[in-house]
């Protein structure tokens, strides 16, 4: 069955359409309708349309969100119940879509600063198979033995066929077994704790996830909403699993008394550096002032771990091309010499 969540570009318009509607003055449930009917994505016409006509029913907005299942985004729900409580329903929807917004450029910025180091890597793995191929080929013509530059039983044409399986295969296999581990939450509580002390790639994903979790908590308690449910979306929005196992230890630490700042040390998720700026902004009671002041920040950092990490990763391909290339062109070599030693012996 495929998923009904809304996809971020949709719903982010859909939240600004919804929030300019509300601040124009029209009802909401004419809003609902006309924001799901502008919307060129399937999912968000049809949830947008069943939440309207909830509200014709007398469900409140938030209640008939949560009652599509996983199509809206749990953050999402929980600013709308806040909102409609506290009377800041546009507020929280322009809020909203900025966010989703957001998340679309990053997404767009990592899918173009990626693509050209995996061009190189797809480059390089079908270069492979080209000299496989070739280098069979030639032995066929002069008769030789089949040179194998890479020393795994691997010449002509069969030989760049496994090469490509191989290499092609696991790469899939990985993608797979990866959106596989991700798909749940027991997965993302195993997976990312581990993927989080990877050099270069745990730094990029923990500086996305406090940016996010910055952002979350400023706009959660700005809102109004209580500590806890706050603390429980704000580790969610981070979509880390790292993170989010942690909410339960922060929620259960500040309702005993604990400071917020040494709830979140004890998580050993965050630098110091930023436990040190909620710190002293706990002890002037202005922790959410601070974070939405300073979450800017947070993201521009998060995206310039996102370059160090591209550019880390075109590094790594370029020097397994190296690497390939090198192997090939000693044994290359090394057949052309034993070739010439056997000559000079006749």
């Amino acid at each position: 069955m495929f998923s009904r969540r809304i996809r971020w570009k949709p719903l982010a318009s859909a939240c600004r359409s919804l929030g300019t509607m509300l601040q124009s003055g029209v009802a909401i449930q004419k809003a609902l309708q006309f924001a799901g009917e502008k919307s060129h994505d399937a999912n968000c016409r049809t949830a947008f349309t069943e939440v309207a006509l909830a509200t014709r029913r007398g469900d409140d907005v938030a209640s008939a969100m949560r009652a599509q299942g996983d199509a809206f985004p749990k953050l999402m729900i929980d600013m709308v119940n806040v909102a409609e409580e506290t009377g800041a329903l546009p507020e929280i929807l322009h809020s909203l879509a900025d966010h989703y917004e957001n998340n679309v450029r990053l997404r767009t910025n990592f899918i173009s600063a990626i693509a050209f180091p995996v061009f190189q890597l797809v480059a390089a793995i079908l270069v492979v198979a080209g000299l496989i191929t070739l280098l069979g080929w030639i032995s066929a013509l002069t008769g030789s033995e089949p040179l194998d530059p890479l020393g795994w039983g691997l010449v002509g044409e069969q030989g760049a066929l496994i090469w490509l399986t191989a290499t092609f295969g696991t790469l899939f296999a990985l993608f797979v077994a990866f959106k596989i581990a991700t798909s749940s939450m027991a997965g993302k509580e195993f997976l990312d704790p581990l993927l989080l002390k990877i050099p270069v790639l745990g730094h990029c994903l923990r500086s996305f996830a406090v940016a996010r979790f910055s952002w979350a908590f400023a706009l959660t308690q700005q809102a109004g909403m209580s500590i806890g449910p706050s603390i429980e979306s704000s580790f969610s929005t981070t979509a880390n699993g790292a993170f989010i196992a942690a909410s339960k230890l922060v929620s259960a630490m500040v309702h005993g008394g604990e400071s917020f700042t040494d709830a979140l040390r004890d998580t050993h998720l965050f630098p110091g550096e930023y436990l040190h700026m909620v710190e002293v902004a706990e002890t002037s009671g202005t922790v959410p002032e601070m974070l939405d002041r300073l979450s800017p920040q947070f993201e521009e950092q998060a995206r310039r771990s996102l370059a160090a990490l591209v550019a880390a990763l075109g590094w790594l391909i370029w020097l397994t091309v190296a690497v390939f290339i090198i192997v090939i062109v000693f044994s290359i070599a090394l057949w052309y010499i034993g070739m010439i030693n056997d000559l000079s012996t006749l």
